[in-house]
């Protein structure tokens, strides 16, 4: 992670021993260059662990059948991961290292924690139904998550996610657990919990699309805008979170759906329209 710019680096002491004429015929590219403290290293690392925490704490609450306090952990566990890589890119410690370690840290709080939350919650009567059910959320995450990978370095549009992201994932989860925090014992309702769980492990290995919110800019004109509906959605997750969180997390899920019918729709009009005989034909 920590980078040493020791090599082929400008120090004051050497600069200092140069002769005048040295100094003059010095090229740009050879001033002393701009050090980073270490701590702007290693604060995306710290946060990484943070999020890594997070889903280890939601693991343990889960066994405890303390599903009010497991399920919070996996939205802070989203907010930490989105501030790693922001932090990384704004301070330009973005590395191999970094990568790695996020993706395995979002295995554990976005793969695992939900999966075992789901299980403790409303799938453990099911049998090997329900176990099946959150290993296939567990797989389908780590397939998404190394996919990311792939494309993140083939380059791509950062407009949208080839897939619905992990996190957005785990919240379906954990919002609706979030929302009900009390086992499930009719099966009536067991049945349809597969659902939640099923649903986002396959939209994550799916091909539908995803927006990414990577495009906003808060130096455009519309930065006042953008500040002004963060603000709103902080202070209705503050005073109504249960119900916020609970149809800010499916309405992502059905957005991705939705922006795929619609390009179907689309497609298929344009197909449909025969182009016009050329003249003389």
């Amino acid at each position: 992670m920590d980078t040493d710019h020791g090599d082929g680096a400008w120090n004051m002491d050497q600069t200092e021993d140069l002769s005048p004429r040295l100094r003059f015929f010095r090229r740009k590219t050879d001033r002393p260059r701009r050090r980073f403290r270490r701590g702007a290293y290693l604060l995306p690392s710290l946060l990484t662990i943070g999020n890594m925490f997070c889903g280890y704490a939601c693991i343990v609450y889960a066994m405890r059948n303390e599903f009010e306090t497991a399920a919070p952990f996996i939205g802070i566990a989203f907010i930490l991961d989105g501030l790693d890589g922001r932090i990384a890119r704004l301070t330009g410690a973005e590395s191999d290292f970094g990568l790695q370690f996020d993706s395995l840290a979002d295995i554990i709080s976005f793969g695992v924690a939900p999966a075992v939350l789901s299980f403790a919650w409303g799938l453990q009567p099911l049998g090997r139904l329900g176990w099946a059910a959150g290993f296939m959320f567990v797989a389908c995450a780590a397939m998404r998550l190394a996919r990311f990978n792939v494309q993140s370095a083939s380059g791509g549009d950062k407009r949208y996610y080839v897939g619905m992201p992990s996190p957005a994932a785990a919240a379906v989860p954990a919002a609706t657990v979030y929302l009900y925090p009390y086992a499930l014992i009719d099966y009536r309702v067991q049945l349809p919990a597969l659902l939640m769980v099923l649903v986002p492990a396959v939209l994550m290995v799916s091909t539908i699309k995803y927006r990414s919110f990577k495009d906003l800019d808060l130096k455009s004109g519309r930065s006042f805008r953008v500040l002004v509906l963060i603000a709103a959605a902080i202070a209705a997750i503050w005073s109504h979170p249960r119900v916020v969180l609970i149809v800010a997390a499916y309405s992502y899920l059905l957005s991705g759906l939705v922006g795929f019918a619609l390009g179907r729709l689309r497609r298929g009009r344009t197909s449909d329209v025969t182009p016009p005989a050329p003249p003389g034909a």
